[in-house]
């Protein structure tokens, strides 16, 4: 059954992250020095009232500055990807943590840092499954000074490793990705839909109005290749005035009658920056030709829950 959900679905929230798994959908978020996972109705209904599924020890380099927790199924376990420090930013990496149960708002414990040799600033990590592997996508800087964050991907041997040296899949080149200073590309999110491979991503600041989405599509076989992805050299999803400001930051999921639909963030006053986020959705369509189609910002959209 349809229904008109009205956006923000969720008055304050950012980097959402949602996924569905056996008739269920949990909402991943992060609290200070931990992770919360909360079982939640349907994709629209978003609550932070989740059980606090793991909380870092203090004195470590990922004791606090917990950001952007994503988390997957994969090979039959449940795994959070996120960013954390010991209180100074420039010391951001990747972590993983792995269930201690089949369900996701019961306990998770620290596997350690992922990520490739190199060990630079990493955030916003992400896990891509292609022609049976393992990839890992994140935002991270080139050196160890904060000119620009850059996507990266690197080869997984499992769930908690990370195999490869890292390579370059997007940075911030277009006058739209260079709002803002650092200039930024951060936040990926695969889809695959309709036989085709696509990572979204945000670019600009996150403290201003112009942050928005960049696309990029897998063309080659191989996502570690150079030219594998193709980018787009346009915006895909950009803020509406009077509507929503720097929408961004997205991941994927199936309403209830399993389309593909975007939860985001966005901003419902201008110039409110990263106080002001809340979590919005917006279907998701393929075109005829295999173009993805994210349309646009909007105040009231159709979704389906499922329910009869």
């Amino acid at each position: 059954m349809n229904h008109t959900v009205t956006n923000p679905i969720c008055p304050s929230g950012a980097d959402p992250w949602v996924i569905g798994h056996d008739g269920r959908y949990y909402y991943c978020y992060s609290g200070g020095n931990g992770v919360f996972v909360a079982e939640i109705p349907s994709p629209t209904e978003i609550s932070s009232c989740g059980k606090r599924v793991y909380t870092a020890p203090a004195g470590t380099a990922y004791s606090q500055e917990y950001w952007a927790p994503e988390l997957h199924r994969l090979q039959g376990a449940w795994y959070i990807y996120v960013a954390a420090d010991d209180g100074d930013n420039e010391h951001h990496r990747m972590y993983v943590l792995k269930g201690t149960s089949d369900d996701p708002t019961e306990p998770f414990e620290m596997v350690g840092k992922i990520g490739d040799e190199s060990d630079k600033w990493a955030i916003d990590g992400t896990v891509l499954s292609h022609r049976g592997e393992l990839y890992l996508i994140w935002s991270g800087w080139e050196g160890d000074v904060n000119l620009a964050q850059n996507l990266y991907i690197a080869r997984m041997s499992d769930p908690c490793t990370v195999c490869s040296p890292r390579v370059l899949l997007s940075s911030p080149e277009h006058g739209w990705e260079r709002i803002g200073q650092p200039w930024v590309n951060e936040g990926p999110a695969v889809l695959q839909m309709g036989g085709r491979t696509f990572v979204t991503y945000s670019a600009s600041g996150s403290w201003t109005d112009d942050y928005c989405l960049g696309l990029l599509t897998l063309r080659g076989e191989d996502p570690m290749e150079d030219g594998a992805w193709e980018k787009s050299k346009e915006p895909v999803f950009v803020k509406r005035q009077g509507v929503c400001y720097g929408p961004g930051h997205n991941c994927f999921c199936t309403d209830g009658q399993g389309r593909q639909i975007m939860i985001y963030h966005g901003n419902l006053v201008s110039g409110s920056g990263w106080a002001g986020r809340s979590v919005w959705v917006s279907p998701v369509n393929l075109s005829e030709d295999g173009t993805l189609m994210l349309g646009r910002p909007e105040r009231q959209v159709t979704i389906g829950d499922g329910r009869t």
